[in-house]
């Protein structure tokens, strides 16, 4: 939880503001002090300049393993009929995936890991429908532009409701979801990971999907405080978190890979 509470200190953080800079900072510090590499890459957007951030450490010249989630807030709380001009604190969206992948920068055994792991943090993911913004505007620049192509990605978002319930994505890839849903199940936690689909969105793993690359979106959806001025620390639920980094950690340090098809096949994300 402290991650999470140490990016609601700074306040909302939409992109281009002082608090957005201030987190991007935040990030970057945690990684390096885990002995990852930091890197960002920025552009602008409608005049807005943008930050994507990227955690790199593993195996250089292995597949690339990516994890992402977005660190922006939402501008407005359109959904709060009550506060619709006030910005979305973000604690479960935005602030949660954060929190869980730069934990899972701390305790990952990267010696592990049959690859590189990177851990994205995109920024400009949540303003779609506002002032002329899009959605997922952060995640399509760095899909668009990446010079390496990522053996899959997995998102991370809005998974720290303490009512956790992470149903199948719809867009997702079949095969990692059923993967990593095996694994939630095999952990104890198959009341928390459903096996069946719920919503189907246009969330951060999108841009990848329509590159050819698989991708699913770890989501729970049904949280009634999204895009809302109640979407605050006092949400977030410390084993929601753990649960959704221990799927991750567990799946990464038996090696990253999963089958492409049935039992016995070849292997996603190996040589």
């Amino acid at each position: 939880m402290q991650h999470v509470r140490a990016q609601m200190a700074f306040g909302p953080r939409p992109t281009g503001s002082e608090a957005s800079r201030r987190t991007a900072e935040y990030i970057q510090t945690r990684l390096r002090a885990a002995g990852w590499e930091a890197e960002e890459q920025t552009f602008t957007y409608r005049g807005v300049p943008v930050r994507n951030l990227i955690g790199r450490a593993g195996q250089r010249g292995g597949p690339v393993f990516l994890l992402g989630a977005h660190y922006d807030t939402r501008l407005r709380a359109d959904r709060d009929p009550e506060a619709s001009a006030q910005p979305v604190p973000g604690a479960n969206d935005g602030a949660s995936g954060v929190a869980v992948l730069l934990e899972l920068a701390r305790v990952l055994d990267l010696s592990t890991v049959q690859g590189e792991v990177w851990l994205v943090f995109f920024d400009a993911e949540d303003n779609g429908r506002l002032d002329g913004w899009d959605w997922v505007i952060g995640s399509r620049y760095f899909a668009t532009n990446m010079a390496v192509t990522p053996e899959y990605v997995i998102i991370v978002d809005m998974i720290g409701d303490a009512e956790q319930d992470i149903y199948y994505e719809g867009n997702s890839d079949p095969l990692l979801r059923e993967h990593l849903w095996t694994l939630a199940a095999e952990l104890g936690y198959s009341a928390y990971f459903i096996p069946e689909v719920q919503h189907t969105l246009l969330d951060d793993h999108v841009p990848f999907l329509e590159r050819g690359i698989p991708a699913i979106d770890v989501i729970d959806f049904d949280y009634p405080y999204w895009h809302t001025v109640e979407d605050t620390v006092d949400k977030v639920s410390p084993e929601s978190l753990e649960r959704v980094g221990r799927v991750l950690e567990t799946f990464l340090e038996s090696g990253g890979r999963y089958p492409v098809s049935g039992e016995g096949a070849a292997e996603r994300g190996g040589n």
